[in-house]
């Protein structure tokens, strides 16, 4: 059994520990409303751009729609995103897990993009890593999503690569984050086509191919973006939760030492006293 001084160390230390976890709980918590406010209002517009360009673009041939060509090719460009930080129980870990899992299941070439510094840290000895993102995860903004995504359709465009995967956490609710691996090029546009229900004709001025052809890359872009805020709102989530756990664990780890702690205290009185009348004892016979 632990000696007093050190059960007082352990107790103070573990409080330490518990504040510390319980006051990023509160700090994640925070964060957690205004990303997933963000994402939420940012679904509609991404759902309803994709159903518009899927629906428009169906009679347009490979020549019309560059991002929507199927290649025989082997190369794939993997974009992995995760977090700059720990302390997220498994939400970079899963990341990169489904990131290997789906390379082992979809035998092909791969280049290996990272965005977020975990992933990049997980996949820096990988031969395949051929670039790294971290300033974008610190300040998510269209503006960078825009420039990642244009640097990713310029290289399908070029021909670097067949196609491009998306691997990230998509949020569902604070508690839950589920990985993804999402197709972003080439453009799978008769995904949707074959459940959608609407029925409503389009007027196009001045055309179709010409409003395709600015509303193409634009809904790339947003879904990239999406793709974003959603692993976002999924980090802070994860965080959250792992917070709250640690802060229960560190709450019922500090209450067993301070049985103990009592315990030993109360062990400690007992023989005092035992030496106390043994001595008073010795002295009267």
């Amino acid at each position: 059994m632990a000696n007093l001084k050190e059960l007082r160390v352990r107790i103070t230390s573990i409080g330490s520990t518990m504040k510390i976890t319980s006051a990023m709980k509160m700090v994640s918590a925070a964060k957690l409303k205004k990303a997933q406010d963000a994402i939420v209002q940012m679904r509609p517009y991404a759902s309803k751009l994709t159903e518009i360009l899927q629906k428009a673009s169906g009679t347009l041939d490979a020549s019309e729609n560059a991002f929507g060509e199927t290649r025989d090719g082997n190369s794939v460009r993997l974009v992995v995103i995760t977090s700059n930080r720990g302390l997220c129980g498994a939400f970079n870990s899963s990341v990169v897990k489904a990131a290997k899992l789906y390379m082992e299941n979809n035998p092909a070439e791969y280049t290996i993009s990272t965005v977020g510094k975990k992933g990049g840290e997980a996949f820096k000895y990988d031969k395949r890593l051929v670039s790294r993102n971290v300033g974008l995860w610190d300040e998510i903004t269209f503006d960078g999503a825009k420039e990642e995504a244009e640097s990713l359709m310029n290289g399908f465009l070029a021909g670097d690569y067949d196609k491009v995967v998306l691997v990230y956490n998509a949020f569902r609710n604070a508690a839950v984050q589920e990985p993804t691996t999402e197709q972003f090029l080439p453009i799978a546009m008769d995904e949707v086509a074959g459940e959608s229900t609407d029925t409503t004709e389009y007027i196009y001025e001045p055309g179709k191919a010409e409003i395709l052809k600015d509303l193409i890359p634009t809904s790339l872009k947003t879904q990239f973006f999406a793709a974003l805020l959603d692993a976002n709102a999924s980090e802070h989530g994860a965080r959250m939760t792992a917070m709250h756990k640690a802060t229960d664990n560190a709450k019922a780890l500090q209450g067993d030492l301070k049985l103990e702690y009592n315990k030993a205290r109360q062990a400690a009185i007992t023989n005092e006293i035992l030496e106390i009348v043994g001595g008073a004892d010795a002295l009267a016979g």
